[in-house]
């Protein structure tokens, strides 16, 4: 049983990287789709937990480590729940397009985007 268990989590976590892959590969060739906010959805209900991180990041980014280890683990720990709504809401919806378009609800899209640091949100402007 214990086998079998452990052949299944390791499908399962092949499964999730390879969309994960397919998804950050393809980039604008998906874009605004319901295949694509189908994957939105999915990222964000299974990898939420990178909102901690990311969010500390980007603090720290912008106002120094400080600021990031403590507000931005608060703002992820928070952000954990939103992304995870908002991901179960992105799969359920994703063949029909609202928000019009078929646009994500969140930024970063993915919860992997906090750690580009080409995006606005990752840059280390102060406001």
């Amino acid at each position: 049983m214990s086998e079998r268990h452990n052949s299944l989590r390791r499908r399962g976590a092949a499964i999730i990287m390879l969309l994960a892959l397919v998804m950050t590969a393809a980039g604008n060739a998906w874009a605004d789709t319901a295949a694509r906010k189908a994957g939105r959805g999915l990222a964000a209900m299974t990898t939420g937990f990178l909102e901690v991180p990311g969010n500390v990041v980007v603090e720290s980014r912008r106002s120094g480590p400080a600021v990031g280890i403590t507000y931005g683990f608060v703002k992820g720990l928070g952000g954990i729940v939103v992304r995870e709504l908002v991901g179960v809401y992105e799969f359920v919806t994703a063949p029909f397009p609202v928000p019009a378009g078929y646009e994500p609800i969140l930024t970063p899209e993915f919860p992997w985007g906090y750690f580009d640091e080409s995006r606005e949100y990752a840059q280390t402007s102060n406001p």
